[in-house]
């Protein structure tokens, strides 16, 4: 698959469920240079001219299409800050799949921040797919922390799907939205840390147009000594809905912080947040145990499906 040996493709896989060369637009970055790239009709992929990431413009009207923009650091010692801009049309219905694998195998830290930024047109849907994964058997931490911001125009919808399941030292993950009229955002977070690793998720969204409605919901696994913080703060800065959701396991000796934050700035905005931490009900383990499995194989088997 394009300039890659096995180990980026592998990466490319986790990342982004790629196997081959994608239909559509695509943007491959492989240890800071570009591996692959390809535009199409609807969807332009630019680079910026000062080099320090891509635009991509996608026309109005444009249906069922999809952009991926995989990133891979397979060498240890890069740092880089990149910068991608989306600008989607009014009436349009993308796929977009970014996400980033480290595998990093010597001594030296390996660092990618992403900060991906979205103007959406009125009437649009955005579908937004980012997955974090790290391997890699040295000394080197693989570090990951991305930006994400939207703008959404009247009766726009973006969902997003933030996962990080694997291999990823230490993280923090900003998103940062602000909504129009009519205008709806769904974010479905996945988190699993392990070790000594460091997760802080970090959500900012104002709804400031009448009907705006955003739903933001972590699910997250601590294990062994990780931390974890989530963060997401509501302004409701108009007639809207807005709900806030943590749900967390914590095993061994990890620790999380749930930190809901709304602020109600109009009479007509409703606006919920809920958190829940916890360990894993003993009577799951011995019901699953009685069918077989082991301690641990029961404890895998509820964690898998918590975080499906």
């Amino acid at each position: 698959m394009l300039q890659m040996d096995e180990i980026q493709k592998r990466i490319i896989a986790e990342v982004a469920d790629l196997h081959d060369v994608p239909e559509g637009a695509y943007n491959f970055r492989v240890n800071s240079k570009l591996a692959g790239r390809s535009s199409s009709a609807h969807i332009e992929i630019t680079s910026k001219e000062d080099g320090s990431g891509i635009d991509i413009r996608i026309a109005p009207g444009t249906k069922n299409e999809s952009v991926h923009i995989p990133v891979v650091l397979s060498a240890s010692g890069i740092k880089e800050t990149v910068y991608n801009d989306f600008f989607v049309g009014d009436d349009c219905d993308v796929l977009i799949v970014a996400g980033c694998g480290i595998d990093n195998c010597g001594r030296q830290d390996s660092e990618h921040d992403g900060v991906h930024r979205f103007w959406v047109g009125k009437n649009s849907r955005v579908r937004y797919v980012e997955k974090h994964y790290g391997s890699g058997t040295g000394a080197g931490k693989r570090i990951l922390n991305p930006v994400t911001e939207v703008f959404q125009d009247e009766n726009s919808t973006v969902e997003m799907e933030m996962v990080q399941i694997k291999g990823v030292d230490s993280t923090v993950r900003t998103t940062n939205a602000e909504l129009a009229a009519g205008a709806r955002l769904v974010v479905r977070e996945r988190l699993m840390t392990h070790g000594d690793q460091t997760a802080e998720s970090v959500y900012r969204v104002r709804l400031n147009g009448d009907g705006s409605s955003a739903d933001v919901v972590s699910r997250s696994v601590a294990r062994d000594t990780s931390y974890q913080k989530f963060d997401a703060r509501i302004d409701g800065n108009a007639s809207c809905t807005g709900h806030t959701e943590c749900d967390s396991i914590i095993m061994d000796k990890g620790r999380i912080l749930a930190v809901p934050s709304l602020e109600a700035n109009c009479v007509d905005a409703q606006l919920v947040h809920e958190a829940a931490i916890g360990k894993i009900a003993g009577d799951q383990l011995i019901k699953l145990m009685t069918l077989g499995l082991s301690e641990q194989e029961a404890e895998e088997q509820i964690i898998n499906g918590f975080l499906k």
